[in-house]
């Protein structure tokens, strides 16, 4: 078997069988949703809704207002108890819908699908999937029209669909391929037709060979090609995963369509079959939770908007020695204050463990670990003490905004020097400086 990977890289313990085994569960919707206004790359939604509006599951209560930015909708039916800030994810307060659900799931009149969503054209196709809030399910949360809508002198000709789920513990996305094969694939069609692509590849770690032979027992009814991948963090990484598959080099601070290629991840791609075929917007998203601090650990569908707490909760809470709590994956997630937070659309798991105490940090001692394995070439202390002295501009001549934060280097870093984290620093610093400058 002919296995593809890329250059550095690490091997974190998996933790997959916490969950691999455990079929998608649908979680019936809480009491209450509190649904973010922010939940995506770019502008912020603007609420189309106010206090005392009755809802329905699935209507569009927030309107994106450039092309960088995504629609938000209902992900029960009921009545709208505010629009107002509310704790956030990602830690800062955001405005946020917040509706109480009368039970009824009352679809709204605006879910309309298609006979055959393959006779639609390009842009009706990248249509219907802004109308969904369609957003990459992968983390990103960049909005998929906007992916999908290349420049004219940036032609497609390869889509592939993202089935590493690299990061440890994380198992919903291999659920869903191994449940929910067809709609990917009828996804993935219709990515390419609206990228204008002449193939589609599947990318999948060689720790998921049920995925792999579900996908290659049904290549040949979708003309697609199934790649088994090195099982390798980040192996999903976008740069990454065209680099394994196809061997081309996205370009310093370029993007894959400067290549010609496309990148979704397998819940991007069912979403978007949903979202086109059936008019079903972006309400509710597969997740992962598990850790040694759940009691029960599943996988499960659940609504936008729906609180940490209730998930905890419906999983047996946390065990008495649980101390963190985190979004994502435990390689770039974010760990969680509170567990008011909501879930939103780039949530792809929900992890407890007992942590211990912060280890000491110790002065660099010059190994190199982390240039090794750096899967982006870069040399992360070199970037930490610019951020550290504020020399910015140096930083981004050394590719600091080429950082994919996915925390090889602190991972592997002996002196335990809180890498990612400065880095972070620096590109945010970078990114408010010029703000400032265009404005």
């Amino acid at each position: 078997m002919n296995i593809k990977t890329f250059p550095q890289g690490t091997h974190p313990p998996g933790y997959k069988a916490l969950t691999s085994d455990l079929p998608l569960e649908f979680m019936p919707p809480p009491e209450k949703v509190f649904i973010p206004l922010q939940q995506h790359f770019g502008r912020q939604a603007i609420p189309s809704v106010k206090k005392g509006d009755e809802v329905c599951l699935g209507q569009k209560i927030g309107e994106c207002n450039t092309s960088f930015s995504a629609s938000v909708h209902s992900s029960v039916s009921g009545k709208v108890l505010s629009v107002d800030n509310y704790v956030h994810p990602l830690g800062m307060p955001v405005l946020t819908i917040s509706i109480v659900n009368d039970g009824q799931d009352r679809p709204s009149s605006e879910i309309k699908g298609v006979k055959n969503a393959f006779s639609l054209g390009k842009d009706e196709i990248r249509n219907k999937i802004k109308e969904a809030g369609i957003v990459g399910l992968g983390g990103a949360a960049f909005p998929t029209a906007v992916k999908l809508t290349p420049p004219k002198d940036k032609p497609i000709d390869t889509v592939i669909i993202n089935g590493c789920e690299c990061e440890p513990f994380l198992t919903a996305d291999f659920r869903l391929m191994v449940e929910y094969p067809d709609d990917i694939l009828k996804g993935a069609e219709l990515i390419r037709l609206a990228a204008g692509a002449e193939r589609v590849i599947i990318g999948i770690e060689d720790n998921k060979k049920k995925a792999i032979e579900v996908f290659k027992e049904k290549s040949n009814d979708f003309s697609i090609e199934v790649v088994t991948l090195r099982t390798k963090y980040p192996q999903g990484a976008e740069k990454n995963l065209i680099f394994a598959i196809l061997h081309r080099e996205v370009p310093r601070g370029g993007l894959p369509f400067d290549v010609g290629v496309v990148v979704q991840n397998v819940g991007t791609s069912k979403a978007i079959w949903d979202a086109v075929s059936e008019g079903k917007p972006l309400y509710e998203r597969a997740i992962t939770v598990s850790g040694t601090g759940i009691v029960e650990p599943k996988n499960l569908i659940i609504r936008i908007g729906t609180p940490f707490k209730n998930i905890v909760e419906y999983c047996g809470g946390l065990k008495d020695d649980a101390n963190i709590l985190i979004t994502g994956g435990p390689m770039m997630g974010i760990t969680q204050g509170t567990l008011e937070a909501p879930v939103i659309k780039g949530t792809s798991g929900l992890l407890s463990w007992r942590k211990a105490k912060l280890p000491f940090e110790y002065p660099c001692i010059h190994c190199g670990r982390c240039v090794d394995h750096c899967p982006m070439g870069l040399i992360p202390t070199h970037l930490v003490n610019y951020v550290k002295v504020n020399q910015l501009i140096e930083a981004e001549k050394w590719g600091i905004l080429d950082c994919v934060e996915c925390g090889c280097c602190e991972y592997s870093c002996p002196a335990k020097i809180p890498l990612v984290h400065w880095i972070r620093l620096g590109k945010s610093k970078i990114s408010i400086q010029k703000r400032k400058k265009s404005a």
